[in-house]
């Protein structure tokens, strides 16, 4: 087999399942699966979303109070008192850090609302906190608002406090009135974060949600919002809870594949991490992970927050591999993100602008193997994600050569697909001209809105980048290349 139809087989295989006989289902998908013609593209919102590459995951309720990762239901509101809550320092950190948008668990599993619902006494409304007249959800707004911040919400299906928990229509009800509460009473919301958590076990109440319902009921009072779940229906949960996608990842599904919020299977991580190349629907993935071990603050994680090393680290594994990072940062007990928390993070934006601060791309020739009709090659040294480079019409193969008028030395490489038309781009190398011949440095599979690349520093003049492979014309939007802030070499570095 050759090293293309090995890599499409490898991505198809890790999508469909392990084992030599899912093989003929993927060859049957070649001649099945979505024409060329009308491969799935992304909505406003879904681009939008996926060109923020970065949001926060803001975990708090009583669990931050009882040590806790999962309540109950029993714990009572009078331990919920924040004193010193500032959602404000919240977003002013989000925003000075580079995330673009916050969502906040509006509610968790344990029922605890963050909001003076009329659904239930269970919430702020019965706590100490400002005397049971404040409002977590509403300063969480405010705050995003005042920080030019998107916001979002996550509301928990799974309520282990509500009596109505498992009984059907009755708990679809009670859910949907919080649900609507939170989309008429504070503003545009840009993400609603869905899971599909459920249920006590095999011997406690088990609820069956009415997601066509929620779903609508979003689609109707916020229809800017993307909703997402490890179903979608407009963005997909990446399989995991380590912030990683897969190195093949697809920004494509195929619907039936998982057909509900908490569907479970043993290949539905593999499948979510690496999309589908004929899947008829677009739903990029979220990467979701905590800067700590646990999702809420615990006084006993306060030395184990990750380092701005690995934060870099999760950043190329997500948003590095055609996902968005979504990283959980929970305030403590106080109602502040925690001293470390900041400085993990400040530590973090500061790489990612130490990284990026020089493309040293700028200033080089691009010669493209192929004539292109009203886009020129020399677009992809562009900063514009909408402009962009592709071949003839029918050429789903191509080849760009980049001359530097002297030697660089680099150990990162950024390319970039015009997502906005589609994810076509199934094969990639990268060669770099090496004592009068090429040597190949860096390949892989999909790109989608950005593959990031990081190699021991290589040092050239010319680079190749080889489409080797795509379901359609190949659209490249850019290609770029850094030096990390921990390199420094002088000339003559191999």
């Amino acid at each position: 087999m050759d090293r293309r139809r090995f890599l499409i087989a490898s991505s198809t295989a890790a999508v469909l399942g392990t084992g030599t006989a899912r093989w003929s289902d993927a060859t049957t998908a070649q001649t099945t699966g979505t024409p060329l013609s009308t491969r799935p593209e992304p909505t406003p919102q879904q681009l939008r979303w996926q060109r923020e590459e970065l949001a926060m995951f803001v975990h708090f309720t009583v669990n931050t109070f009882t040590g806790r990762e999962w309540g109950d239901g029993t714990e009572s509101p009078a331990i919920f008192n924040p004193r010193h809550l500032d959602a404000r320092q919240w977003a002013r950190t989000a925003r000075e850090t580079g995330f673009r948008s916050m969502i906040l668990t509006t509610k968790h599993h344990d029922g605890f609302c963050l909001w003076p619902t009329a659904t239930t006494r269970h919430s702020v409304a019965s706590s100490p906190w400002k005397n049971g007249k404040g409002d977590v959800v509403r300063e969480f707004v405010d705050a995003c608002h005042a920080e030019g911040l998107g916001v979002g919400f996550y509301l928990s299906p799974w309520d282990r406090n509500a009596k109505s928990y498992g009984s059907g229509k009755a708990y679809n009800d009670f859910y949907v009135a919080q649900l609507t509460e939170l989309l008429t009473h504070y503003g545009p919301v840009v993400e609603v974060w869905f899971d599909g958590a459920n249920g006590e076990g095999p011997s406690g109440p088990h609820q069956a949600y009415d997601w066509p319902r929620i779903h609508a009921t979003v689609r109707r009072l916020q229809p800017n919002a993307v909703i997402f779940s490890d179903a979608g229906p407009d963005v997909r949960w990446i399989g995991n809870e380590k912030g990683a996608a897969g190195l093949t990842c697809w920004s494509t599904v195929d619907p039936a594949r998982v057909p509900y919020a908490g569907f479970d299977r043993p290949w539905v991580g593999d499948l979510l991490g690496h999309g589908d190349p004929y899947g008829s629907a677009w739903r990029p993935g979220e990467a979701d992970v905590s800067i700590r071990p646990g999702w809420f603050w615990h006084a006993d994680e306060n030395d184990k927050v990750r380092s701005p090393d690995n934060l870099i680290e999760l950043y190329m594994q997500s948003v590095g591999r055609n996902s968005k990072l979504l990283l959980s940062v929970p305030p403590d007990r106080d109602g502040l993100f925690y001293p470390t928390d900041v400085a993990a993070l400040h530590g973090f934006a500061a790489q990612r602008r130490t990284m990026f601060a020089h493309d040293l791309l700028h200033g080089a020739r691009v010669i493209a193997s192929s004539s292109a009709t009203g886009h020129r090659a020399a677009n992809v040294l562009d900063d514009n994600p909408d402009s962009y480079w592709t071949p003839r019409q029918n050429e789903r193969a191509a080849t760009l050569d980049i001359e530097l008028p002297a030697e660089i030395t680099f150990d990162t490489l950024d390319l970039r697909e015009a997502i906005a038309h589609g994810q076509t781009i199934a094969n990639y190398r990268v060669d770099r001209w090496h004592h009068g011949t090429w040597k190949p440095m860096a390949w892989g599979t999909t790109i989608g809105h950005r593959k990031l690349e990081r190699f021991d520093p290589v040092r050239t003049r010319k680079l190749r980048i080889a489409l080797e492979y795509g379901f359609g014309a190949p659209k490249l939007a850019k290609v770029a290349a850094y030096l990390g802030p921990k390199h420094t070499y002088g000339p003559g570095h191999a």
